[in-house]
């Protein structure tokens, strides 16, 4: 395992042909008569951070809902890796390798760090009481929950969490509880993950450590899309960008291109 506290992904040269993991073509979803998605298309390159911005009601954390299977699109196809993940529950779709993590975490307060960690990686054997008590997989078991033990704790050094390992998640501040659900994410073993507005409530010195971090994953071939309204975060880090509004793609482009197209401008930037 890498000092990334996951494996790395290799990424193509230079002349290699661009690959796009995430499709959406044409979602759509209504809440009552309210659209909320409407015929949104774009694609997710590999290794790419990309930023989902519009202002609040645009659709963004909707259409994270539909990608990750928490909600059903009403219309339109979304596939990951070539294979339609369309109406998929969310396991399914996190074991493919498709994750997320949410605007307000989701820990375990009542768990340490490291009981949160260790519950996130899938297949796990030991999960199933019959595999526990057959004497010839009790071996098979200890094994892989030493193999998870030692992939627990690099990624908690990873995050800046292993000397909280066995703090309770509940008494994290806002920033660590961010970092603990990227770190449980990565503890699942994905290829791209979706971050709902990871830098909310985190304070300076953290926030650095999450940019550092998502750009060092980025680095070894991970990919990211994220919903974020800290602009300066966006600008600086994100390429490219996309622009919701009104449950549309309005735009997509660098983040020279977003910052003076005159529509985002008096559509979200100048108002925010």
């Amino acid at each position: 395992m890498s000092s990334s506290g996951a494996k790395k992904k290799q990424k193509g040269g230079k002349n290699s042909a661009k690959k796009y993991p995430l499709k959406v073509e044409k979602i759509g979803k209504r809440f009552g008569g309210l659209s909320a998605v409407d015929g949104v298309s774009f694609s997710v390159e590999e290794g790419s951070i990309t930023g989902l911005i519009g202002p609040n009601g645009a659709g963004k954390s909707t259409t994270f809902d539909l990608i990750t299977g928490i909600t059903n699109p009403d219309t339109g196809v979304i596939k990951f890796n070539g294979e339609d993940i369309t109406g998929k529950k969310p396991y399914q779709i996190a074991n493919i390798g498709l994750v997320r993590t949410f605007q307000i975490t989701r820990e375990l307060k009542d768990m340490t760090v490291m009981e949160n960690v260790m519950l996130a990686p899938k297949n796990q054997i030991g999960q199933q009481l019959s595999n526990v008590l057959l004497s010839k997989l009790r071996r098979k078991v200890k094994d892989q929950e030493e193999e998870l033990l030692e992939k627990a704790w690099e990624t908690l050094d990873t995050f800046h969490l292993d000397k909280l390992a066995n703090e309770y998640a509940g008494n994290l501040s806002g920033g660590q509880r961010k970092l603990l659900e990227m770190a449980r994410v990565m503890m699942m073993d994905p290829s791209m993950i979706l971050l709902d507005e990871p830098m909310a409530g985190v304070n300076p010195t953290l926030k650095k450590q999450i940019i550092t971090l998502i750009k060092k994953l980025s680095k070894n071939g991970y990919t990211f899309l994220l919903v974020e309204h800290d602009m300066d975060v966006v600008m600086n880090h994100c390429d490219p960008i996309i622009v919701m509004h009104n449950g549309e793609v309005m735009l997509e482009g660098t983040p020279s291109e977003i910052s003076t197209n005159e529509r985002v401008i008096d559509a979200y930037l100048g108002g925010s």
